[in-house]
């Protein structure tokens, strides 16, 4: 009888969408009768597919409607370029890939053969670990950048420029996508003939002990406490500074211009914490869960926390920047296709 063995508790590999489903009244189906080694059809309820295929198809339109929002907005409107919106630009960009991306997880979770090859396969862990690392490497530049403005402001408007952000960012997509296509290309995602250990018709992504070692740094052990130091430290100033200007008020002393726009870098800085927050308490569940055996249906539930922090970066935007709601107020009434739209002051 044909089979396989195991699975991999790695978000790149996607649960036990492979599982065979077996009764002593069906023939066992194989999703490639005419091949050996092909992997068994597996068998699932019409009300399951039904289910997941909604969820699947919801978050995904949600996810990919309201990053559209945030990109539209920092795009058009000349207030919002600033060097901490577009970084939150860049998020919004991998955000909105992942959310065009969900339906094909779903596909490969839910539908247990792989009709699409090797080749596509090597292709989709790619382009979905290279959004995945982005985000959290746009992240670690939100920290960064966030941490300079609200602890060392003076010299903000010297070090962190526009300019300098873009380059950042292009730099981190391009240390992230050379670091993801070694990964990918090392591991033999695009050629799994030579494995013993797998069916033919299934997309796996299995990595050897050392990369998944390396990964493991790379995507959580550095930047992860990194992140978190940071932003200790920033809410330990804003605490302080947030306690003397209300001093300052109480007092019924001028409040100086200063004093105002550090009150509102303390504010982004903790709407941006929020983010940040979600994205840890999305994923560290998900990395403890992978150096353990946990059920495969389990770890499909972690695997999609992660995915649907996708669709919750936008909606914190919604709930704490005022200029966010303004924007997709304007987008959505098409007045952002009236002459001089983008020189509008959402900011006020």
């Amino acid at each position: 009888m044909k089979g396989q063995k195991g699975e991999q508790n790695k978000l790149l590999t996607g649960g036990d969408s492979l599982m065979a489903y077996e009764t002593e009244d069906q023939e066992t189906q194989y999703c490639f009768p005419d091949i050996n080694s092909s992997c068994v059809k597996g068998k699932r309820s019409s009300h399951g597919y039904i289910i997941i295929y909604v969820f699947v198809s919801l978050l995904s339109v949600w996810t990919v409607f309201l990053n559209l929002l945030v990109i539209i907005s920092i795009s058009h409107f000349k207030k919002l370029h600033t060097p901490t919106n577009m970084i939150i630009l860049s998020l919004a960009v991998t955000d909105l890939f992942i959310g065009l991306a969900m339906p094909m997880e779903a596909i490969r979770q839910i539908e247990t053969c792989w009709y699409f090859g090797d080749t596509f396969c090597g292709l989709y862990f790619l382009l979905i670990s290279l959004l995945f690392s982005t985000s959290l490497g746009n992240l670690v530049l939100i920290a960064v950048d966030r941490y300079v403005a609200v602890c060392h402001p003076l010299l903000y408007p010297q070090k962190i420029t526009i300019t300098k952000t873009l380059v950042s960012i292009c730099l981190s997509w391009a240390c992230l996508s050379a670091y993801i296509t070694a990964l990918v290309i090392n591991n033999g995602y695009f050629d799994t003939s030579h494995r013993s250990d797998e069916c033919y018709g299934q997309c796996l992504a299995m990595m050897s002990f050392s990369w998944s070692v390396t990964d493991l740094f790379v995507s959580f052990i550095f930047p992860c406490p990194l992140i978190i130091t940071l932003y200790l430290r920033i809410f330990y100033v804003v605490h302080q500074q947030v306690k003397v200007i209300n001093s300052l008020m109480k007092g019924g002393k001028r409040v100086t211009e200063g004093s105002v726009k550090r009150k509102s870098e303390s504010k982004a800085a903790l709407t941006l914490g929020i983010i940040v927050s979600v994205y840890l308490l999305c994923w560290i569940p998900f990395y403890i869960c992978s150096l353990t055996v946990i059920s495969s249906t389990a770890m499909n539930v972690i695997i999609w926390a992660v995915y649907t922090n996708s669709g919750l970066n936008p909606l914190v935007y919604a709930l704490f920047y005022p200029w966010f709601k303004k924007t997709a107020k304007l987008i959505l009434t098409l007045k952002i296709l009236q002459p001089a739209s983008s020189l509008i002051n959402i900011l006020q």
